[in-house]
């Protein structure tokens, strides 16, 4: 999906309040936290991520990695935490990409 600046300014203004859900650390871009991140945008539809100091990782190269592997738009990126959002498959779990339609 690809999202209009209108509709990535109203996914900021939604994701500034919420906590980052994962963080990378020492250990990298595991398999697993890919997974993870899947399933929870899956529930979520929006969530932040964050890389601790000592991740290896860059920010940039995470968020496209994320982004390519799992079918998520990576919506914003600022230093070490980026915002990534997927519509849900199912219905009931719709909310935000609903907003985002309407905009």
């Amino acid at each position: 999906m690809e999202l209009r600046g209108k509709q990535k300014q109203f996914l900021k203004k939604e994701a500034h309040h919420l906590q980052p859900i994962f963080q990378i650390g020492k250990g990298g871009l595991s398999d697993e936290i890919i997974k993870q991140i899947d399933e929870a945008l899956e529930k979520r539809e929006l969530i932040k991520i964050n890389l601790l100091q000592n991740t290896d990782e860059v920010p940039a190269d995470v968020a496209a990695e994320v982004a390519d592997r799992i079918g998520a738009v990576v919506v914003q990126q600022i230093g070490k935490t980026i915002i990534f959002f997927r519509e849900s498959s199912k219905e009931k779990n719709q909310r935000i990409s609903e907003l985002v339609k309407r905009i």
